[in-house]
């Protein structure tokens, strides 16, 4: 179980990455338009509010990453700490802003987290 664990945690990492990257970077392009599904003048009058949240994004990752590679018993806190902040911003922005974040954020960040808890 410690296995799937640690592979779920670094995937869980590795989205948030690549949300970090479509927010702060990709947004007024193909990929960021194709997500948030806005016209190009939209896009461009949310990349600063995309940026933020990309940032965001980045610091569950990089908190993801310190869990990963920290020595327990910090390094198991911090997993769970960090988890814990994906699965309430997955549920808060899937019943805020979109359902789909429900399903992409908020159920890897469960499935990490139970992996870690019953590891732990």
């Amino acid at each position: 179980m410690e296995t799937t664990a640690t592979v779920l945690v670094g995937l869980v990492a590795a989205l948030h990455a690549y949300f970090l990257v479509l927010e702060m970077f990709l947004w007024e392009r193909a990929p960021g338009r194709k997500l948030s599904g806005f016209n190009a003048e939209l896009a461009r009058a949310t990349a600063p509010l995309a940026a933020n949240q990309g940032l965001y994004n980045g610091f569950l990752a990089a908190g993801l990453l310190w869990g990963l590679f920290a020595a327990d018993p910090t390094g198991f806190q911090v997993r769970v700490f960090f988890l814990g902040c994906v699965l309430v911003a997955g549920v808060y922005g899937g019943l805020t802003a979109n359902r789909r974040i429900l399903l992409a954020q908020a159920l890897p960040g469960a499935l990490a987290l139970g992996a870690v808890l019953l590891a732990g």
